[in-house]
């Protein structure tokens, strides 16, 4: 064998073992990644299962031997009421999602077909999103005290929808300018009206981004804290108000947060894997134009 062939293949060897070792070091990131985001998951789901007593042993019990279901029959005997606080969490952020994304697909449909506003209308409705809700939670307190909506599903619901009307007409916005006017001029020729071609042609069109809209919308209401304890008392209450009262001068109940952080995660993980097909798609459909 002479010496060029002997260097093809020694070439060939090393650049085997350099992709190997770059395979290798890229699946090693990945699993300590995921085991660095996946630890708190797992240990405040241990946490819920745990005996009172085995809180703060050292070394810590990764899995307790005897797991316990009790909290989760104490979680609603406790602080507000674990089970109460996840049913107006479910009703109030559902409402909400819903009426922010009607309004929000008709104010960014606006913007993008008849140049509502201008060219700047756009960002300053983004520019909302970005004002600190402490700067006007207590005048809109004063408000809503006037007319006796504190501790209501109206006045929890308004200011979620309120709060992320903004987010939700930026982010449509930019999905329907993606979608060539010819296409609703030519649904419109063919019979349909201005809404039956953006019912019927264009949000098909861009279901994805619709989806991954309304996902962040969600998100946003259902982990909102602060609206929530200063709007609500004793009988609309969310899911995060409700965690904050089992920590107190007189101590902590691990257990029963432990189970309402299980609990409140459950509906994230069913709707981010009903929807993953989408979800990724929606985040860049709208990526071209702003």
């Amino acid at each position: 064998m002479n010496i060029a062939a002997r260097s093809i293949i020694t070439g060939r060897r090393q650049n085997s073992w350099l992709y190997f070792l770059k395979k290798a070091g890229r699946y090693t990131a990945l699993i300590i990644a995921v085991l660095f985001f996946l630890f708190p998951i797992f240990w405040i789901t241990v946490t819920a299962i745990k005996q009172p007593g085995q809180y703060y042993n050292y070394p810590p019990i990764w899995f307790p031997k005897r797991p316990t279901f009790v909290h989760f029959i104490a979680v609603q005997k406790t602080g507000l009421g674990g089970y109460t606080a996840l049913k107006n969490s479910f009703i109030i952020t559902i409402c909400s999602t819903v009426s922010v994304m009607v309004l929000g697909t008709l104010a960014a449909y606006a913007m993008a077909r008849f140049k509502t506003g201008g060219r700047n209308l756009a960002f300053w409705v983004l520019s909302q999103r970005m004002l600190p809700p402490i700067a006007i939670v207590f005048p809109l307190f004063l408000m809503m005290r006037i007319i006796r909506w504190i501790d209501t599903y109206q006045v929890m619901i308004l200011f979620y929808t309120t709060f992320n009307l903004p987010f939700v007409i930026w982010m449509l916005r930019s999905y329907f300018l993606e979608i060539p006017v010819d296409v609703e001029e030519s649904a419109m020729v063919d019979g349909c009206s201005r809404i039956g071609a953006l019912v019927r042609v264009v949000l098909p069109m861009i279901m994805p981004g619709v989806i991954a809209t309304a996902v962040f919308a969600y998100i946003f209401s259902w982990t909102e804290f602060l609206f929530g304890v200063i709007f609500s008392r004793t009988r609309v209450f969310t899911v995060p108000v409700a965690v904050s009262t089992y920590f107190g001068n007189e101590g902590q109940l691990w257990g029963e947060s432990g189970v309402m952080a299980v609990l409140s995660m459950v509906p994230v993980f069913i709707i981010g894997l009903a929807v993953q097909k989408h979800f990724a798609r929606g985040l860049t459909l709208g990526s071209v134009k702003g």
